[in-house]
């Protein structure tokens, strides 16, 4: 498992700067995002994960793409969704990433971090029910269906209507929209 090497950290592989252009040319090293480069035999990686942890230490994993990663929805994202602290720079990135900014007073409520695999690189996950109920706090930008579709398959496998309102009244405007759902699934 290798990270991303940057231009100006070229060294840490034995390399100047040029150096690091060349072996990209020669097919030593790959780009694998602007700024990013990695050994061309390293092992196979989730390229946007790694640079969304290449590119900010505080990206977190959030909405469509926790709940995929939590198995809560049949949607595949087309993009992965990274939180980012409100007043945080959004970062240039090639890949298919859509960076939002979520309240700083609310950012760690739920988050954890996992490794990223293909990298020794750890990055910010939300937990299922945060996941959920940010689903329903941006319903509007998520869709209304993808929210309670998670509730649901989250209640079947056991989870507790108590948990995740203790979550919801953390996080502002998502506790009325996830009570309505939860008697309408009730």
């Amino acid at each position: 498992m290798t990270d991303p090497l940057r231009p100006a950290a070229a060294g840490q592989a034995d390399l100047s700067r040029s150096g690091l252009y060349r072996a990209v040319r020669d097919g030593r090293f790959e780009r694998i995002a602007r700024g990013l480069y990695r050994a061309a035999d390293a092992e196979p990686g989730e390229w946007e994960w790694i640079e969304a942890a290449a590119r900010r230490q505080d990206a977190t994993i959030c909405l469509a793409s926790a709940l995929a990663y939590h198995d809560l929805t049949d949607t595949i994202p087309t993009v992965l969704d990274v939180a980012l602290r409100r007043g945080a720079r959004r970062p240039a990135t090639d890949s298919a990433i859509a960076w939002h900014l979520f309240d700083t007073a609310t950012f760690d409520v739920g988050r954890t971090t996992i490794p990223v695999p293909g990298s020794t690189l750890r990055i910010g996950l939300y937990d299922a029910q945060r996941s959920i109920v940010d689903a329903f706090r941006l319903r509007a930008a998520t869709g209304y269906e993808i929210g309670r579709d998670a509730l649901r398959e989250w209640l079947r496998r056991g989870g507790k209507p108590a948990e995740i309102l203790r979550t919801a009244q953390q996080i502002p405007r998502s506790t009325g929209p996830l009570r309505q759902a939860l008697e309408a699934l009730a």
